[in-house]
């Protein structure tokens, strides 16, 4: 099928599936407080767990990855071009980092960028989670593990994928750390909270 019209159709979809505010609708179905008002104020992942919950940081966790999996998977079934397969890929991530339904003020896209590697290279995918998890499961910094895994990318991307795939994994990197800079210098200070630590609402 010819990408020419097919590749910004689904840039535009993928944008506004990555908009979706999983961490907000899961809070609200709970009647949970709302993450942008509680804890940091983000409303990714981490943040919703801490002040909301396990079920609902579940319900983030997998609303947000499998947003940027869906739109990783339909780019690579359908698209022939594999710059066109990363440009769609990358748009979920933009829709999360900056959500069209929230103002374009949104979370640090790690699941929704975890997803999207995961459903169009899904060895350097599985390997980013591996990583991801692992460094959770020792340390209990949810930012450390996601630094650490986008850290580890572009060399995943480079082994198991070519160099266009490792460009690409580096734009995702670069977006994933700029967003938790702050995250790098509470880690650097040792007060940045583990995972298990709840906040309250402000």
């Amino acid at each position: 099928m010819a990408d020419g019209w097919l590749g910004p159709a689904l840039m535009v979809g993928g944008y506004l599936l990555g908009s979706i505010p999983f961490g907000l609708l899961s809070t609200r179905l709970l009647g949970a407080p709302d993450p942008r008002i509680a804890g940091s104020g983000n409303i990714g992942f981490t943040n919703v767990l801490r002040v909301a919950g396990k079920t609902a940081g579940i319900l983030t966790l997998v609303g947000d990855m499998g947003k940027g999996w869906i739109v990783g998977v339909v780019a690579k079934a359908t698209l022939d071009e594999d710059t066109w397969v990363l440009a769609v890929a990358l748009t979920p991530v933009l829709g999360h980092l900056f959500p069209v339904f929230l103002g374009f003020r949104g979370g640090k896209g790690v699941a929704t960028a975890l997803g999207a590697v995961l459903g169009v290279a899904p060895a350097a995918g599985l390997a980013s989670i591996a990583i991801w998890a692992t460094s959770v499961g020792i340390w209990r910094y949810s930012s450390g593990g996601a630094l650490a895994a986008f850290a580890a990318l572009p060399a995943l991307a480079l082994l198991l994928e070519g160099t266009r795939f490792a460009l690409f994994s580096l734009l995702l990197s670069g977006l994933i750390t700029v967003r938790h800079k702050d995250n790098i210098l509470r880690l650097w200070e040792g007060t940045e909270p583990k995972i298990g630590h709840r906040r309250h609402a402000t």
